[in-house]
């Protein structure tokens, strides 16, 4: 018997979290989040992580998992989030997946295998035959080991062809192998895929409201903990929206107000390419919060 998952997608500021816990509730489920910044600890105000008062409502998994100076690959989250997933049915409650990472949510829901982490030495073979050889000459063997994803890659495009090579050295087996279940469903699962897609104009009064409101809780000092905790501003964390803004303004570089203005300039663009990865995805309903009374009756025989 497949496993019904519910899950929530949509851009930033689109009222995922709140619309995820009221149905939860409801149905006696459990939230997966499918976020790449609310794993981290300690930063809770700049991701919009689930207040403690919203997890105590409602479990969240998946939040709160490393260090700001760790890293986890799409491969390890979705291991995480299937055991995770696997745990909640057996208990009789309904998982959740919710969150506006679209890669985290196809790795879960779709039959994707990921290639194993490939040891440093493959990619610094790589960088030095690139150095003595040049990229074309790396580039053209990639054309005749892997042909379809030497398609998709631009010859210029030196990280795509080395991370392409290095899978192929360490695994014998070409990249496109792992690809190839994009677009196919995980066999153990039951999906209904819903995004929400609010109205340009509301959503980005949405997204100006809550920068705001981010700027109120602390952000500012927040930003100031983790790097009085030692964490470099060059973390790939700390370079992500909302804290790199803020991490200009404390070098001198901006005064608040720019900065500020700049975080919702930058999470409008953001939202929209989140809006445009969500459209792309195969299999999914676009919804309004208007809509969500209706849509919620149709997916009530869940728990049936």
């Amino acid at each position: 018997m497949k496993i019904p998952i519910i899950v929530i997608g949509g851009p930033t500021a689109s009222g995922k979290t709140q619309l995820a816990i009221d149905w939860a509730l409801k149905l006696d489920g459990e939230i997966v989040s499918c976020d790449s910044r609310q794993i981290y600890k300690f930063m809770d105000i700049g991701t919009a992580k689930p207040t403690l008062e919203e997890r105590s409502l409602i479990p969240h998994h998946l939040v709160d998992l490393i260090y700001p100076d760790e890293t986890m690959t799409a491969g390890e989250f979705q291991k995480l989030a299937r055991e995770i997933i696997k745990d909640i049915h057996s208990r009789g409650k309904v998982p959740f997946l919710v969150g506006g990472t679209g890669l985290y949510i196809r790795s879960v829901i779709r039959d994707i295998v990921f290639p194993p982490k490939v040891d440093e030495y493959y990619r610094k073979f790589i960088k030095d035959r690139i150095n003595r050889e040049g990229l074309g000459s790396v580039y053209n063997e990639l054309c005749k080991i892997d042909p379809v994803t030497a398609g998709k890659i631009s010859p210029n495009d030196e990280i795509r062809i080395t991370r392409a090579l290095e899978v192929y050295y360490a695994t014998g087996t070409p990249i496109s192998f792992y690809r190839k279940g994009i677009d196919v469903d995980y066999p153990e699962y039951e999906v209904i895929y819903l995004v929400l897609n609010p109205p340009r104009g509301i959503l980005y009064r949405r997204i100006e409201e809550r920068v705001d409101k981010m700027i109120q809780l602390g952000l500012v000092e927040e930003t100031r903990h983790l790097l009085d905790m030692g964490y470099s501003p060059e973390l790939s964390s700390l370079q992500t929206l909302g804290y790199r803004e803020i991490i200009k303004y404390l070098k001198g570089m901006y005064d608040l107000e720019s900065a500020v203005e700049e975080i919702k300039k930058e999470t409008r663009r953001y939202a929209k390419r989140q809006s445009t990865w969500f459209r792309n995805e195969i299999r999914v309903r676009l919804i309004t919060y208007e809509e969500a009374e209706d849509v919620f009756r149709e997916i009530s025989r869940y728990r049936k």
